[in-house]
């Protein structure tokens, strides 16, 4: 839970194949519905935090992690990060289970961001695999894991979320 006040907020985010950039849009958007000024970047993009009074950090998975730039954005702005509320959201396709192996694995994903910044909220949402949205290699890798074509994403979940970071 982000606690208030809350002027304005920055959703920076990872994608690989844009199913995580469509979830932080939605976020978004949420959030601007509520009244909140809310800028959506990617990471890729190293937005600076100066401004911003909140901020929502999201990746997608691969190889069981968080993306390399999304980490490196935290690295590099942790101190500010760690002045503000902020919180994490992940998209991923596998783990999706209520199982024990498959909540172990999710928290498993947030374990590097997670020693950077300790106290984070932190939320898990399905993906989309869109295989024609993936590089020749991402599409072997998926095949190689069975992986299948599907739109996971539960649009209502992700737009519920935003109500409760910010309670």
């Amino acid at each position: 839970m982000i606690a208030s006040p809350i002027d304005r907020i920055l959703i920076a985010y990872a994608t690989k194949a844009g199913s995580t950039a469509e979830v932080a849009v939605a976020l978004g958007e949420s959030l601007s519905a509520q009244g909140y000024t809310v800028d959506v970047k990617p990471v890729k993009e190293s937005p600076t935090l100066a401004g911003y009074t909140a901020v929502i950090l999201g990746s997608a998975i691969r190889m069981g992690r968080w993306l390399p730039e999304a980490v490196k954005f935290v690295e590099a702005n942790q101190t500010v990060l760690n002045g503000m509320p902020v919180a994490l959201f992940t998209v991923h396709m596998l783990n999706t289970g209520d199982d024990e192996t498959s909540l172990t694995a999710r928290y498993a994903y947030l374990n590097p961001v997670r020693a950077l910044l300790p106290g984070a909220e932190e939320v898990y949402f399905t993906g989309r695999m869109d295989f024609s949205r993936l590089s020749f290699v991402d599409r072997l890798i998926a095949k190689m894991v069975k992986s299948v074509e599907s739109d996971q994403r539960d649009w209502e979940a992700i737009r519920a979320w935003t109500p409760t970071i910010l309670a």
